[in-house]
């Protein structure tokens, strides 16, 4: 989208730098010291009504946080369950952070040592049949994928698959037992069932652990595994994360380096395919309502910075563009986004890689 500003770039940038120094502060109704007239009504970004404004910057966040948030490189879990709403991700080297469901505190809780870290390349927060909560988390760089309750405490972490390990796929059989490493990029629970992507590694596949709740958790590999490298239909470029649908009913899975989301059934049989704008690399996808959400790496034109992507029955409905329009100039990279309706109206909950950095936008209304 186009802008127009009343002040000049370098009084701009500085004012936004002004802004982004106090922590918690309300970009929308900021006038920052030396700034001498309200801050743009322009600075907003995306297609009507889902036009988006700057609610919370990285200054939100605990200090410790903060401190290392440059390695930030992961994505959130939500937890929602009705009353709650709570929003998951951790940060290398601080833990877990936990942001409150009305997104106004953010706090770290307790981390398992083994956990605080590890790079946790995505979270994702699931149910039990008596919708009691657990929270999954990603940990590429380890190879584990670590489970914890809402409160951080950690009770189970699930390995890479033995070498002797058995696949339907005789390629992933053979992958693990040549000593192939075992990198998750992401996990989803649907019924009983882990799904794992594996995006950063050769394999590339979506593999697949049952879940055992009957005494705390135990998680076992599945002889199930789907995907693969490639561009072909049901392959992957890059199969960086894996979201159930709303319905329950399928297993979508965000392929980067393809720009698209791909369906399966939950037995792993390809439905369909979304494909985003050109240029786009999706990092993964989250659901709330009606609407969908993808945060992009890249988009087709990269001086603009990469664009978030909202869905509406399988179309692109808003494009909101954190660095050029909203002035985040951490945001060149979006790693993971995912989208909160609070009093009825939606928030969109981001990271920024390499560096890392951190928001939350507010709908304008």
């Amino acid at each position: 989208m186009s802008r127009t500003l009343t002040v000049a770039p370098s009084l701009w940038l500085a004012s936004c730098l002004l802004c982004f120094a106090h922590s918690g502060h309300d970009h929308a109704e900021a006038t920052p010291e030396g700034f001498a007239e309200p801050m743009p009504d322009e600075w907003t970004s995306g297609d009507a009504p889902l036009r988006f404004e700057v609610m919370y910057t990285r200054h939100h966040l605990p200090d410790q946080a903060q401190a290392v948030l440059e390695k930030l490189h992961g994505g959130f879990g939500v937890d929602r369950r009705e009353g709650r709403g709570e929003t998951y991700f951790t940060v290398p080297g601080a833990g877990i952070v936990r942001l409150s469901a009305d997104l106004g505190k953010a706090e770290l809780i307790a981390t398992d040592a083994d956990m605080r870290d590890v790079n946790m390349h995505n979270a994702t927060v699931w149910l039990d049949a008596d919708s009691q909560a657990y929270v999954s988390y990603s940990g590429n760089d380890v190879g584990k994928v670590f489970t914890t309750a809402p409160n951080g405490a950690l009770l189970h972490t699930l390995p890479a698959p033995a070498a002797g390990q058995a696949f339907d796929d005789d390629t992933v059989t053979g992958y693990f037992r040549d000593g192939g490493p075992f990198v998750p990029t992401d996990a989803d629970y649907l019924d009983g069932r882990l799904y794992v992507t594996t995006g950063y590694s050769p394999l590339d596949y979506v593999l697949t652990a049952s879940v055992d709740l009957s005494d705390g958790v135990a998680m076992s590999w599945t002889a199930l595994a789907f995907g693969g490298r490639g561009d072909g239909v049901g392959q992957f470029g890059t199969g960086h994360g894996v979201t159930i649908s709303p319905d329950g009913a399928e297993v979508h899975v965000s392929d980067r380096k393809n720009g698209k989301i791909e369906a399966f059934t939950r037995d792993g049989a390809y439905v369909s395919t979304l494909r985003l704008p050109d240029g786009a690399w999706p990092c993964d996808v989250d659901y709330e309502g009606e609407y969908g959400v993808t945060g992009c790496l890249f988009g087709l034109d990269h001086e603009r910075g990469a664009p978030i992507y909202v869905l509406k029955g399988g179309e692109v409905v808003s494009t909101i563009r954190p660095k050029e329009d909203l002035g985040l100039e951490g945001f060149q990279h979006i790693h993971d986004a995912v989208l909160r309706e609070v009093g009825g109206v939606l928030y969109i909950v981001a990271q920024a890689w390499n560096p890392g950095d951190f928001a939350i936008l507010r709908q304008v209304m």
